[in-house]
């Protein structure tokens, strides 16, 4: 038990920090670039991305502590994007030769979350 909350803890501490790291970085791309569109979500899309994909190949092949996954790319990129993990997830298929997969990934995941936010919205104005 004790195990599984070393990592929870991790997780959470990152979680935490993500979640800053989020709500600053919005915060200062929308304070320097304005609301016209939405900078903040993309730059915190595009660095999200960034740390996931440097981390991961960095602690690839390396005796890493599990800790460190749970602290950056679960808590901390978790928490800041999870645009990363999907764009992540979608790389391995490519790299795996799953082109057909990594497309449908990439469709579905577009359609299905944003009808789901529509779906929320319409549900959410009706009650």
């Amino acid at each position: 038990m004790w195990e599984s909350m070393g990592k929870y803890s991790m997780i959470a501490v990152g979680g935490a920090l993500g979640a800053m790291a989020r709500y600053w970085v919005g915060g200062v791309v929308a304070a320097r670039l304005g609301g016209s569109f939405p900078y903040g979500t993309l730059v915190i899309n595009a660095t999200g991305s960034l740390i996931l994909g440097f981390f991961m190949a960095m602690a690839a092949g390396r005796l890493l502590s599990p800790n460190w996954r749970f602290l950056v790319a679960i808590g901390f990129a978790g928490a800041y994007t999870t645009f990363s993990t999907f764009e992540y997830e979608t790389y391995m298929l490519i790299e795996d030769g799953s082109w057909l997969r990594a497309a449908a990934n990439v469709v579905l995941s577009v359609g299905v979350c944003f009808a789901a936010l529509a779906g929320g919205i319409v549900l959410g104005r009706r009650i």
